[in-house]
């Protein structure tokens, strides 16, 4: 019980965080949620080979339902291209099953050293990246999407994330506007974590090392309250957002993901 107690409550900051972020700057979940939940479990005490597996598996399991109702919401308002979705979806499927495969063998140390790496990254690109950038003027069809879709779903489920960390940089690029590509990217989110969820939900984790009420890999109460948590305050995030210029919120956030990452990497190679 007391260890439950203490979950809760620093979840409920995680969540309450996670939230306001994911609606104030548009960012995926996944990127918040694993950093923190590997340093609220790693508080707790709970440490091993599967730690970070689980932080990954939990955070996927998240994005499931922020996903869902993200489509829905972008839906009403006619933004999310269908046909991007329908085309670019059995290849981001392929690589998340991929995805979780590994992730099912891989141990803490291996897959905090390709989060912090990935982290890196993605911040440098939110950092420094320009909206004018171009790689084409639609979305690429043939070889490029077999590669491209398969490797952003194999990626993502290596992070712990849905599809909006290399899917709105990947269709801006391709020249889809801006929330057109947010509001797709969600339907990559669900491709991404449905299956991978499935998988590592029958990928258990020793008993001791994980925390009360873990099912496979995934823990049901991180699960809960995070969901709880950013249903109340990414209405919130969303209306600051509304209120304020998020481009420079949103590069001092690139600064922070940055800081996270390094701070994972370095962990990794001290030991």
């Amino acid at each position: 019980m007391a260890v439950l107690i203490q979950m809760l409550v620093l979840l409920l900051v995680i969540g309450a965080f996670a939230g306001v972020l994911a609606g104030l700057l548009g960012v995926g979940g996944g990127i918040v949620l694993v950093p923190a939940f590997f340093y609220a479990f790693g508080v707790l005490g709970y440490d091993g080979a599967a730690l970070m597996r689980m932080c990954v598996a939990t955070s996927l399991a998240t994005i499931i339902v922020t996903s869902l109702r993200s489509v829905a919401s972008h839906n009403k308002k006619g933004a999310v291209d269908w046909d991007i979705l329908r085309r670019w979806a059995p290849g981001i499927v392929l690589g998340a099953i991929l995805g979780t495969a590994l992730v099912a063998q891989l141990r803490t140390g291996t897959l905090q050293m390709i989060f912090g790496g990935l982290a890196l990254i993605v911040g440098v690109y939110m950092l420094l990246g320009q909206s004018s950038w171009r790689l084409g003027m639609q979305m690429p069809g043939g070889v490029k999407r077999a590669i491209l879709a398969p490797v952003m779903g194999f990626l993502s489920v290596l992070m712990g994330i849905g599809g909006g960390s290399f899917g709105v940089p990947v269709m801006t690029l391709f020249n889809v506007p801006i929330h057109r590509a947010v509001a797709t990217a969600a339907g990559f989110g669900v491709l991404i974590a449905v299956p991978s969820v499935a998988g590592l939900l029958l990928t258990p984790v020793p008993a001791d090392m994980r925390p009360p009420w873990t099912v496979g890999s995934v823990n049901l109460v991180a699960f809960l309250v995070i969901i709880a948590m950013t249903l109340i305050t990414a209405p919130w995030g969303a209306r600051l957002a509304h209120r304020m210029d998020a481009k420079p919120l949103k590069r001092v956030f690139a600064l922070f993901l940055i800081l996270v990452a390094l701070n994972m990497l370095r962990k990794t190679i001290m030991g």
